[in-house]
C-alpha cells in the first residue's frame, strides 16, 4: 500500500460522485489507506465540473484536455462518457506522472477500441489498471466465487446470469437519456448492465468463453431498432462444455437492480440473487442446501461496522444524520425525544415484568 495518493477524475457526472463518496469513507472501513488527496475533476462543461470540485472538495476544475499538462497527479480515475475510455486509458497509460488507473466500465465501445486494447494488453505495463466491475466485491459473491473456485462443487454443466433492471419501460425516463440508446457496443442493455453479468461469468468460468447466439427484445416506437433494451445471450465455456445464457435487460417489470448467479455443476449447486444480498446458498447431495450468510465480512481486510451486520446497514444511518441536520423528512419517521420516550417506556415495562418474575 502507497503511503499517499494524489487524485484526477476524468468525468463529474452520477457515477464520479460514487467514486468521490468512496473516497470520502474509505479511511471508515481500513486501518492501511494511503492520504488521499483530491486534486483536480475534468469535465467539458464548466458548470458541471466546478460545481462538482466545490461539492466534493477537489482542489480544481478543468477542461478534460487539460489534464494531460498536469504532473501534480500520480492516479487518474476514468469515469466520463463511454466513447471516452479507451483513447484516456490509451494517454494515462503514457504519461509520467500518473502511476495507477482507474477505468469505469465498459473499457471500450467499438471494433478499434478492442484492436487497441488488445495491443496495449499485450505490452508490459508497470502501473495498476482497475477496471470498474464492483459486483465482483461485494461481500456474499466474493465468499461464493471462493467456494466455486474450491472446486467442491465439480464442474459447470449450465450457468444463468442476469442484471435486470426496469427503468426503461418509463417513456419519460427514455427520452431523459436518449444518448444512452446508442446501439451496441456504444451503449445499451448488454453495455451498461450485461458487462456486469459477463464479468462475473468471467470471473467464475474463466476466459475460455464463446458467443453462441444472441437476441433482443423490448420494441417502443420512441426507441430505435438497433438499440438492446433486453438482450439474451447463448454462450458456452469451451474448456467444460458448459452451456448457459447472460440476459441483461432495462424493461424488465418487477425489478430494480436484479443480480442473479446461478451455477449447476457435476457435485452441486450455486445460486446468489440480489434479493438477498448478503448471502448466498449451495447444494449438494450430502448436505442438501446451504444458506452462506456473509453480511458486511470482508476479513482480514476490514468487518466494519461488524461482520454480522448487513451490508446496507450504514446507508440508514448516514440518512438518520441527513435528518438530524435538517433535512427535508418526506416520508421519514424522525426517531425525536418523545419516541425515545415512549421506547424507553416499553423498555422499562418489560424490565419491570421480568422484576415481578423474579420476585415471585
Amino acid at each position: 500500500m502507497v503511503n499517499s495518493v494524489r487524485v484526477g477524475f476524468l468525468g463529474a457526472g452520477g457515477i464520479a460522485q460514487s467514486h468521490a463518496y468512496a473516497l470520502d469513507v474509505l479511511n471508515y472501513y481500513y486501518a492501511d489507506i494511503p492520504k488521499i488527496e483530491k486534486i483536480v475533476v475534468a469535465s467539458p462543461t464548466p458548470a458541471s465540473r466546478e460545481t462538482f470540485a466545490r461539492r466534493f472538495k477537489f482542489n480544481e476544475a478543468i477542461s478534460p484536455e487539460a489534464m494531460w499538462d498536469r504532473n501534480d497527479i500520480d492516479t487518474l480515475f476514468i469515469l466520463g462518457p463511454n466513447h471516452t475510455h479507451t483513447s484516456q486509458l490509451l494517454q494515462a497509460v503514457n504519461h509520467s506522472a500518473i502511476q495507477r488507473i482507474y477505468v469505469e466500465k465498459p473499457l471500450g465501445a467499438s471494433q478499434q477500441d478492442l484492436r487497441e486494447l488488445e495491443t496495449l494488453g499485450q505490452l508490459k505495463i508497470n502501473k495498476p489498471i482497475m477496471i470498474g466491475f464492483q459486483f465482483l466485491q461485494k461481500s456474499a459473491l466474493r465468499k461464493a466465487l471462493a467456494h466455486w473456485q474450491s472446486g467442491v462443487l465439480g464442474e459447470p454443466i449450465h450457468f444463468r446470469f442476469e442484471y435486470l433492471h426496469s427503468s426503461y419501460l418509463d417513456p419519460q425516463y427514455r427520452q431523459n437519456r436518449a444518448d444512452r440508446l446508442a446501439p451496441i457496443p456504444l451503449n445499451g442493455a448488454i453495455v451498461d448492465l450485461g458487462s456486469h453479468a459477463l464479468s462475473l461469468l468471467v470471473a467464475f468460468l474463466g476466459e475460455n468463453l464463446t458467443v453462441k447466439a444472441a437476441a433482443a427484445s423490448g420494441l417502443f416506437e420512441d426507441v430505435p431498432d438497433n438499440t438492446d433494451l433486453c438482450t439474451t445471450v447463448l454462450l458456452k465455456d469451451v474448456w467444460s462444455g458448459a452451456v448457459g445464457t447472460v440476459l441483461a435487460s432495462r424493461v424488465s417489470q418487477g425489478t430494480g437492480d436484479h443480480m442473479q448467479v446461478e451455477i449447476r455443476a457435476t457435485r452441486g449447486a450455486l445460486i446468489y440473487n440480489s434479493d438477498q444480498p448478503d448471502v448466498y446458498k449451495t447444494f449438494t447431495p450430502q448436505q442438501s442446501w446451504q444458506l452462506h450468510e456473509v453480511m458486511s465480512d470482508y476479513q482480514p481486510s476490514s468487518k466494519f461496522p461488524s461482520d454480522y451486520t448487513p451490508s446496507g446497514w450504514l446507508r440508514a444511518l448516514v440518512h438518520n444524520h441527513y435528518l438530524f441536520f435538517g433535512g427535508d423528512p418526506e416520508q421519514s419517521f424522525i426517531p425525536d425525544l418523545q419516541h425515545g420516550i415512549q421506547v424507553q417506556k416499553l423498555i422499562q415495562s418489560i424490565a419491570n415484568h421480568f422484576l415481578h418474575a423474579y420476585d415471585a
